[in-house]
């Protein structure tokens, strides 16, 4: 899948996997947001397998509903809020019935949600997961169950996920959890905590499960995986103090990239999500090192004006971006890049609008998402700025970011023409059923004829003919 942010229209829903035959109880789990909700929900269905529940893809025979929920922004919440509507009438059928709320949403919200919305009888944070069977007791005797307390060391390392609906080739591993950066614009330091990082021998252990359950991509997850960092005596918090904690080998990310892929020297690795002031170039060199590393990098960087840059607490500059996109690009020359961008931030001018452009320009990034901004109660702008830009002036800036954004990705798409391309068979083309889908290294979607023999996980040659703006078109080499 390309997206970063998973559609929020979009219904994750939760296949029925592992099932254990002994279990009586169903349990439908959807996702909203990004990949780390995603990866959550497989956690959540393996605590909940364990306590009598399987997964259904039938909402009317669930015994238990759960929405996995995202508030980067005010369109995911409402879109949360209509879902649970829907559920009156069913709730009404069969008065056993409990809903749930987790996430980011039900983190932000707190009690507030129990009080708002009487279809909820739980409401679980990001990190009280563990917690799900008491707090299931606690409905089951007929009263709303909440446990939103964030912690600074869970990171469920553990715990083996129950891979939901996804197709068997591609998986993500959680390496680092919470936010310690502080983005004005963001609310994830507030609903998913401080930053702290996975022991890398379970994330290899997880790896090689992986790969010996027939999986042929992973990607790394975390809201910054860059700032990846343990301590091999154990959690910071053992350490009596910071001369101690330096004297023990610390795994950072770059390393952690080389432990993986060689780890799992077939296995596919990509990771999302970095940041510009955490990336170095040893990561850049890691990716050059290993050829199953993949050459493609989810670099945020938001703005192009190093004054609303400041405003949004970013630790970045311009320049400091771009010369990280160039040592990047000449250290890995076949490597792609994509954004995130907010357009509309609190006292943007048509100048910085036009920075923002511009830096697209320079990068020519070859996707990317991009957004109006959207204030989010709780976070330092909301508290301390002013949003100021009209509607109307955000969405007419955002139209032209859109559309450039879309002539890069033709040119970018273009530039990948006329050569042959390694892409792992992720599925059958939606459009076509006699075609192939998958993603070459840089992360672009290829499409491809089916030929006989060829199956799904299979990394195949093709040769690229023809592109849209988002698509390339191929065939395979003999």
């Amino acid at each position: 899948m390309q997206e970063k942010y998973i559609d929020e229209t979009k219904q994750g829903e939760a296949f029925a996997v592992a099932e254990r035959p002994d279990n009586s109880k169903k349990l439908f789990l959807e996702s909203y947001g990004c990949q780390m909700n995603f990866s959550d929900s497989e956690i959540v269905a393996s605590i909940l397998n364990e306590q009598g529940y399987n997964t259904t893809a039938n909402v009317e025979e669930a015994d238990l509903i759960l929405l996995n929920t995202c508030s980067i922004r005010e369109k995911a919440e409402q879109t949360v809020r209509m879902r649970l509507s829907q559920f009156k009438n069913l709730k009404k059928e069969k008065p056993t019935l409990t809903v749930g709320v987790l996430g980011c949403m039900a983190e932000r919200l707190k009690t507030k949600f129990l009080e708002e919305e009487q279809l909820v009888d739980l409401v679980v944070g990001p990190d009280a997961y563990r917690d799900l069977p008491n707090l299931l007791k606690e409905t089951d005797d007929g009263r709303d169950a909440i446990n939103v307390i964030l912690s600074k060391e869970e990171t469920y390392a553990d715990i083996n996920p129950v891979r939901l609906g996804g197709n068997g080739v591609t998986a993500f591993v959680t390496i680092t959890r919470g936010c310690d950066n502080m983005c004005t614009f963001c609310v994830v330091p507030f609903t998913r905590g401080r930053e702290r990082s996975r022991d890398p021998h379970s994330i290899i252990e997880e790896c090689k499960n992986l790969w010996d359950g027939g999986y042929k991509e992973i990607t790394l997850l975390g809201q910054n995986v860059d700032s990846y960092l343990w301590y091999g005596g154990g959690p910071k918090k053992d350490f009596k103090n910071a001369t101690e904690m330096q004297q023990l080998t610390a795994v950072k990310f770059s390393q952690l990239l080389d432990m993986v892929a060689t780890a799992v020297p077939k296995m596919r690795i990509r990771f999302s999500t970095s940041n510009p002031h955490e990336m170095t170039e040893e990561v850049f060199r890691m990716i050059a090192k290993h050829d199953n590393i993949c050459k493609y990098v989810h670099l945020p960087v938001q703005s192009g004006s190093d004054r609303i840059l400041q405003l949004m607490n970013r630790q970045h500059t311009r320049q400091e971006y771009l010369d990280l996109i160039r040592k990047g690009k000449e250290i890995v020359p076949e490597i792609s890049f994509s954004q995130d961008m907010i357009i509309g931030f609190c006292t943007e001018t048509e100048e910085d609008h036009q920075l923002t452009m511009s830096l697209m320009r320079e990068v020519e990034y070859d996707y990317g998402y991009m957004f109006s901004y959207s204030e989010r109660p709780g976070t330092p702008a909301h508290k301390k700025m002013e949003d100021d830009i009209p509607a109307d002036i955000k969405q007419r800036r955002l139209a032209e970011v859109i559309a450039l954004q879309g002539e890069l990705s033709r040119k970018r798409m273009q530039g990948y023409v006329g050569r042959n391309h390694e892409v792992l068979i992720e599925g059958t083309s939606r459009k076509n059923e006699s075609q192939w889908k998958g993603r070459n290294s840089q992360n672009a979607v290829c499409v491809f004829e089916k030929l006989e023999g060829q199956k799904l996980g299979d990394i195949v040659t093709v040769f690229v003919y023809d592109n849209t703006q988002g698509t390339l078109l191929g065939t395979t080499v003999a």
